[in-house]
């Protein structure tokens, strides 16, 4: 097994299996994606019973400084988790925020006898291999409606709400991110958390290869050489990239700490979907940082949630795109051993 961080209660200890499968799982939730790939929880896990807890000295104060966006990335590994689990036949039990008096006490997972796998939770551990965020522009080639019903599926499934613009009021989300762009990089101390996040040593943060750089596109995407020049828009060229991109706004129906849980639990489950599905995605979490381009996003819902995120969707147009590092385990995953009587 990769390297754990190990409490001991004793000199001869011991490890459950209930400890060890647990884990199992909250390694494999190593591989969520989060934003600005700061990794910001960490897992103890005590017999049959794994806690989940955000990990503060990892948030981002310029772009989040409410926590929004650490504690939906939480929301992803825990989802992560669970999918692992389910691979084994594992139901966890969950509690969501057990502890109020411990706000970063995100969820619990608590252990249940192995039933049957099913083939949808196979299918969703295999995806968490093999996802990547891909910035790229897409293919010029359509992402079939059947497919994004089954990501809209997906997001209720997992406590939250996916919608897809149609084309007639994609403006709003392409003025949403350019406002954003705008407001974010006349910003200094924006400017310089990005670069303090990009090609940093260690297993965390953005690398530069897994950007891309500035080009005509009908929503343009995150700027991470923070340069603060002039964007790109789609009126540089006649042949803009990203036409068949399609971009979910994922919402809630209220806007609280457990919301933002939810919201992480079901970007994990959209992503997981897409890779399936054979799409490729990219997480848009700038639209959001700005209060006033959460509410941009708000008028493509009708007023009927509350914006999390947005998530960009498409066929990719190159082949696979690189992985972003991952923190060490250790770093991680503790995992209590007891005496041995």
């Amino acid at each position: 097994m990769t390297a754990i961080q190990f409490t001991d209660r004793g000199t001869a200890v011991r490890i459950s299996p209930c400890s060890k499968r647990l884990a199992q799982a909250a390694l494999a939730a190593l591989d969520a994606p989060s934003i600005f790939n700061t990794q910001p929880w960490r897992w103890r896990i005590d017999d049959t019973v794994a806690e989940l807890r955000a990990d503060r000295s990892r948030q981002l104060r310029a772009v989040d400084p409410d926590g929004r966006l650490l504690t939906l990335s939480c929301g992803v590994a825990l989802h992560h988790a669970r999918v692992a689990l389910a691979a084994e036949g594992v139901d966890a039990e969950v509690v969501y925020r057990p502890d109020a008096g411990d706000p970063d006490l995100i969820a619990t997972l608590r252990w249940r006898p192995p039933t049957e796998a099913t083939p949808l939770a196979h299918r969703l551990r295999r995806a968490m291999v093999t996802r990547r965020t891909d910035r790229r522009p897409f293919a010029e080639v359509p992402v079939p409606d059947a497919a994004l019903e089954r990501l809209a599926d997906a997001a209720h499934a997992a406590g939250a709400h996916l919608h897809f613009p149609p084309a007639a009021e994609l403006v709003e989300v392409a003025v949403a991110a350019g406002h954003a762009a705008s407001v974010e990089l006349a910003d200094p101390a924006y400017r310089e958390e990005l670069a303090a996040w990009r090609d940093r040593p260690g297993g965390d943060g953005v690398p530069t290869a897994t950007t891309v750089a500035a080009s005509g596109r009908p929503v343009p995407v995150r700027d991470f050489t923070a340069t603060g020049r002039e964007r790109a828009t789609i009126h540089d060229t006649l042949d803009p990239a990203d036409r068949q991109a399609r971009y979910g706004v994922l919402y809630t129906g209220s806007d609280g700490p457990r919301d933002w849980i939810a919201a992480g639990e079901a970007l994990s489950a959209v992503l997981l979907t897409a890779t399936a599905e054979g799409l490729a995605t990219s997480v848009m979490s700038d639209l959001v940082e700005v209060p006033a381009t959460r509410l941009l996003l708000q008028r493509t819902l009708r007023g009927v949630g509350y914006p999390a995120v947005v998530v960009r969707v498409g066929v990719a147009g190159q082949p696979e795109a690189p992985k972003a590092p991952r923190r060490y385990s250790a770093e991680m995953v503790e995992v209590v051993s007891r005496e041995v009587s």
